[in-house]
């Protein structure tokens, strides 16, 4: 029942209160009113829509009097109003006005007006309730826009990632063109410099973003990503780096600064950007670098709400890029400690051929090595700091210089790693010393190692392993070798449990992997790792790419160490052994032996009388105090080497004979004609050996 039915009681005409509402509605009403035909034309707005109560627009349709961006959509849903499937309620359209500039929102509602005879008569047509919510959504954009900076920038410590993850922050929600440029020299590292910027610094353009709506791209074309400008002199740009304010500047009306860069001024129109804020990335008083926001189109225009959000996302910029910049240098130095403190080029051995693979990423505690010792005998090392960061460079240095200390000394690989524990035991202590206000007082210390010997004589390999990782074996003929080595405590573990060994025999020609735990860290890579090793025609520097081709991507960014070692043997031609009596005339027979074994290999005859009396004093100081089997063994390669294996365990050592004395000079003439000269034991016994540098041209 409509009023016009009801009664309308004393002194009230039939229809005026319908009328009198409808007067009052239209007359007060908080919202804007528009009483639309079945056709959808417009009959009548109240004055609270803008504009469009003017005569003008009365028998337009809806979507031509609002000229909304989706008008078939908005009067597909206007149509089912009156079909009557039910009004609609706070429906966000966005259109545009005649006579107001720019994008509006509106919140619209619609109801069926029907007719006297009710839902099954006549429609009249529609009642729409229409409320510009511009602002209000311009203001709710705007903190979404912050959101999104806030939750996209400072999660990466790179500069280039975190200058990406602010531009897509901005664009296309709040800007339709972005572009951030970097102080060049802070892009890799160095302090920024402090305010104001010299015009002549240049700037990297660091990340760039456009929405689709802006076809042509030539402000980023222009100056795209990496390339670098200087600010044009008496621009908006060179301003705002000058005395570090936000600008706000129109660009519709030809402005005279144009003239200063006539490229961005092309570009500019080009694009149709008609709105620019310009903010400098400022931190402390320091410049980082400058943000350019363009708006273009038929985009609402920038205005003073939107610098104070633009400046405040750029402080929040300006502080994630400071500290990616930290973190970067910090990087850099470690890298460079690392890089120092690694073998520089492949080291020659005797019956090993190596290669590696460093893999610079975040882990700059990572180190391989290989270190010959006496008897063509290679140690083979690969360890790991956990962390990254210059502490971790320097722990890895010093738990390599140690660890090439006790290789100097023939030690097993058990041993070797003991005292290297024992030593990492007391750089633990050492910072736990440190003041509760030092950084690293709190932080926890974390290394693995593992260190094996190839002996070529034997083609055995001994691994012991503290930690980390067991090294992956193939054969020549492309299947895996096991290799069950027990793990032991990691280097920085209070576990005090002895390191065991374990031992493999392997044919010529094997290839074993010491990797660091990075190049393991899925399910399958041992399997990747065994399956391309097994291809003995190729390089190993070739097996070492390909193992890195393999590897998932985020392996890649973390860092890694790879060495690689193809196991050979000792060529017969370059070595010859003799097993001898226990007799006081072997020391001669010693000398006889050798001087026609060197003579053979073409030696010059320094180089023979020197070794003739080295071998003399070693053969006679095994004859005088040790035990049989008595052996020599010559090994030409780079050096010559003199080795005599006796069946005793006392080791003799070096003593500063006094004139009177009439013996105790042996080791001393020893030292003095070898290059290096030690003892190494074994189960049998013990060898005493020297290595001679031999001069330039060495053996014929």
């Amino acid at each position: 029942m409509s009023y016009a039915e009801t009664p309308a009681g004393p002194g009230i005409p039939p229809g005026g209160l319908d009328d009198a509402l409808l007067k009052v509605l239209f007359a007060q009403s908080a919202v804007g009113l528009l009483v639309l035909d079945p056709q959808l034309r417009l009959v009548r707005a109240n004055s609270l829509v803008e504009g469009v109560g003017t005569e003008e627009y009365i028998g337009l349709r809806f979507t031509e009097a609002f000229r909304l961006d989706d008008p078939d959509g908005s009067e597909q849903l206007l149509k089912q109003v009156l079909a009557g499937e039910g009004p609609v309620r706070d429906h966000l359209v966005r259109g545009r006005l005649r006579h107001i500039p720019g994008d509006r929102i509106f919140l619209v509602s619609a109801y069926r007006l029907d007719g006297p005879d009710g839902p099954d008569g006549p429609v009249l047509g529609l009642l729409s309730a229409v409320v510009d919510v511009t602002e209000r959504e311009r203001a709710r954009d705007r903190e979404t826009a912050l959101a999104a900076v806030r939750d996209a920038v400072g999660g990466s410590l790179d500069v280039a990632a975190t200058c990406r993850a602010f531009i897509d922050a901005l664009v296309p929600g709040f800007a339709d063109l972005a572009v951030i440029e970097v102080v060049d020299e802070v892009l890799r590292g160095a302090d920024p410099p402090v305010g104001p910027l010299p015009p002549d610094t240049p700037l990297r353009r660091a990340a760039s973003g456009r929405c689709e709506a802006v076809e042509r791209d030539e402000v980023i074309r222009g100056h795209p990503v990496g390339g670098t400008r200087r600010l044009p002199p008496r621009t908006p740009y060179a301003l705002a780096a000058a005395d570090l304010r936000p600008r706000l500047v129109p660009l519709t009306a030809e402005p005279p600064w144009l003239d200063a860069d006539p490229d961005g001024s092309r570009a500019l129109a080009e694009t149709g950007a008609h709105t620019l804020i310009v903010v400098p990335l400022t931190l402390r008083g320091a410049v980082l670098g400058l943000v350019s926001l363009y708006r273009c189109g038929a985009a609402e225009p920038f205005d003073e709400e939107d610098v104070s959000l633009a400046g405040t996302a750029a402080t929040r910029a300006a502080l994630a890029i400071d500290n990616a910049r930290r973190y970067e240098r910090e990087h850099v130095i470690a890298s460079t400690v690392q890089r120092r403190l690694l073998p520089q080029a492949e080291r020659h051995q005797a019956a090993v051929e190596t290669a590696h693979v460093l893999l610079p990423g975040r882990d700059s505690g990572c180190w391989f090595d290989t270190i010959a010792l006496s008897g063509a005998r290679t140690a083979l090392v690969v360890g790991g700091v956990a962390g990254e960061g210059l502490q971790s460079a320097i722990a890895m240095g010093q738990l390599r210089t140690v660890i090439q200390a006790l290789a100097g000394l023939d030690l097993e690989p058990e041993e070797v790693l003991a005292r290297l524990k024992e030593t990492a035991d007391r750089l633990a202590h050492e910072r736990a010393a440190l003041p509760p206000s030092d950084s690293l007082q709190g932080e926890e210390l974390r290394a693995g190692c593992v260190y094996g010997v190839y002996d070529p004589f034997t083609r055995t390999c001994t691994v012991a392993r503290a930690g980390h990782p067991a090294p992956l074996i193939v054969g020549p003929d492309g299947r895996a070798v096991p290799l069950d080595v027990p793990e032991g405590a990691g280097l920085f573990d209070t576990d005090g449990a002895l390191f065991a060994p374990a031992t493999v025999t392997l044919e010529e020609g094997s290839v074993l992997a010491f990797c660091s735990a990075e190049l393991l860290a899925d399910e399958r890579a041992e399997e990747r790792i065994t399956r391309t090793l097994a291809h003995p025609g190729r390089s190993l520097q070739q097996l070492g790419d390909d193992i890195v081709y393999a590897l998932p991507d985020d392996t890649r960014s973390a860092g890694a160490a790879l060495l690689l070692a193809r196991t050979g043997t000792v060529s017969e031609h370059r070595v010859a052994t003799w097993d001898l009596a226990q007799d006081r005339t072997t020391p001669a027979t010693a000398r006889l032996l050798v001087r026609d074994r060197l003579q053979g290999w073409g030696l010059d005859e320094d180089t023979v009388d020197s070794t003739e009396l080295i071998v003399s004093e070693l053969v006679t100081n095994a004859v005088r105090y040790g035990t049989p089997p008595l052996r020599l063994r010559l090994l030409l390669d780079t050096t010559l080497t003199c080795e005599v294996h006796d069946g005793s365990t006392a080791s003799p050592h070096l003593r500063h004979a006094r004139t009177v004395d009439e013996g105790g000079r042996g080791l001393f003439i020893v030292s003095s004609l070898a290059a290096h000269w030690g003892a190494r034991h074994g189960p049998d016994g013990k060898v005493l050996w020297t290595e001679q540098d031999l001069p330039a041209g060495g053996a014929d």
